[in-house]
């Protein structure tokens, strides 16, 4: 038996490198780990189903991605009162008691974010897409000084839903709904893909190049390919770039921290992935 046995729920994990970040983690800690990735659909069941599949064969930990972070959340209990108000989860932790819910894409984000940027404000951002990851990074924003933020989602509803969250949280902050991408951009500084659209499997981008005039910096929160269109066309277009990748290593380190309760050395953990 392996120390560890952790799972990753999702539907389009087939190009996911969860478990190598995982499996790398727990060989320069000493840890055996078996990372098995939970498909709802090729285990015909639903994600309530795949929740008690993993608690009936004995999971330590779960990872959740898209799309049922948001689902996740009322399943656990939320130790964070900030990531309760997020209403959205990506990692689970089981023990004795109830199965605690942690939301390390926010922490994650945050790390990327100042790797890159620094101690750089991120100004006025348009922010497409707020779902589970959207949620976290929009919370995640508000640690590096976020001032205003222009939510584009189809769902006009959920996107006013994360807009009261972040100002309960946040008062002052200024926040505006839309559903049109290309009126948003226009005058942020910065522009962030959270939607699967770039992804293995999800072709295309969410803003074309001719509408980034004028963003500073920009940020794809899908990291599979690490090169997407998005952020190809930023970095033409002379944006700073911060690659999804990013967010995937960052919220790895923390996760591996909350699920082992040891912590890995973040340069040996990128070497090693860069061989993986």
């Amino acid at each position: 038996m392996p120390d560890l046995l952790i799972g990753l729920i999702g539907d389009n994990i087939a190009a996911s490198r969860a478990h190598e970040l995982h499996g790398n983690a727990g060989r320069l800690c000493d840890i055996e780990v078996q990372y098995d990735k939970l498909v709802p659909r090729e285990l015909g069941l639903d994600f309530d189903g795949v929740f008690q599949y993993a608690l009936d064969r004995g999971y330590n930990a779960l990872n959740i991605t898209y799309p049922y972070k948001e689902m996740a959340a009322a399943k656990v209990t939320i130790p964070s009162p900030l990531v309760r108000a997020m209403g959205a989860i990506n990692t689970i932790v089981f023990g004795a008691g109830e199965p605690q819910g942690y939301n390390t894409d926010y922490s994650g984000f945050v790390g990327a974010y100042k790797s890159v940027r620094g101690g750089a404000k991120p100004g006025t951002v348009c922010m497409i897409g707020a779902g589970g990851v959207g949620k976290a990074v929009a919370f995640g924003l508000l640690d590096v000084g976020l001032e205003e933020i222009r939510l584009v989602e189809r769902d006009l509803p959920r996107a006013e839903a994360l807009a009261a969250s972040l100002q309960s949280v946040r008062p002052d902050l200024t926040v505006s709904v839309s559903s049109d991408p290309v009126a948003a951009s226009a005058g942020a500084d910065g522009l962030i893909n959270c939607t699967p659209v770039g992804m293995v499997g999800y072709d295309g981008t969410p803003l074309a190049q001719e509408h980034m005039a004028g963003a500073a910096w920009l940020f794809d929160a899908v990291y599979t390919p690490v090169n997407t269109q998005f952020l190809t066309d930023a970095r033409e277009a002379g944006l700073t770039a911060i690659s999804g990748y990013e967010l995937f290593f960052h919220q790895g380190v923390d996760c591996w921290r909350l699920i082992s309760g040891k912590d890995v050395d973040p340069a040996a953990l990128r070497v090693a992935l860069s061989q993986s």
